[in-house]
């Protein structure tokens, strides 16, 4: 009987990963970047005082960066499962169609990490100051 846990496993090594798969943590970290500080930019510039606070903000900041990190989480997941595929072992002297998969997988992971804490500190200072200042 196979459990809800190795579906997942399955569905995620069914995947493909390809350098387009490898783009899409740090692309989702630019899509969230451009969204926090273009509301702030726009809001601040609407606003008559520079001590305005960003009613409603740090909400949809909050709802933003929840939504960005799970995309991160989500890609690092697949990309963790596929680098675990089974293959030979080191040292890869052979260009194999599963040791750049590994290569790929690996890359995705370590780029999904660096997205991770770069999303967490884009939205670090509308969190904490939550004013135009």
């Amino acid at each position: 009987m196979t459990t809800p846990k190795d579906n997942r496993k399955h569905w995620a090594r069914d995947l493909k990963v390809t350098l387009w798969t490898l783009i899409i943590p740090p692309t989702i970290w630019a899509v969230h970047f451009l969204f926090c500080y273009l509301w702030v930019a726009v809001t601040c510039a609407k606003s008559p005082t520079p001590a305005t606070a960003l009613d409603g903000f740090p909400l949809a900041t909050l709802i933003a960066t929840v939504v960005a990190l799970l995309g991160i989480v989500a890609a690092g997941y697949i990309a963790r499962v596929q680098s675990q595929t089974p293959g030979d072992p080191a040292p890869h002297d052979e260009g194999t169609a599963i040791d750049r998969l590994r290569f790929l997988a690996l890359s995705t992971r370590l780029l999904a990490a660096l997205s991770f804490v770069a999303v967490i500190f884009t939205a670090l200072p509308v969190i904490i100051f939550g004013d135009c200042r």
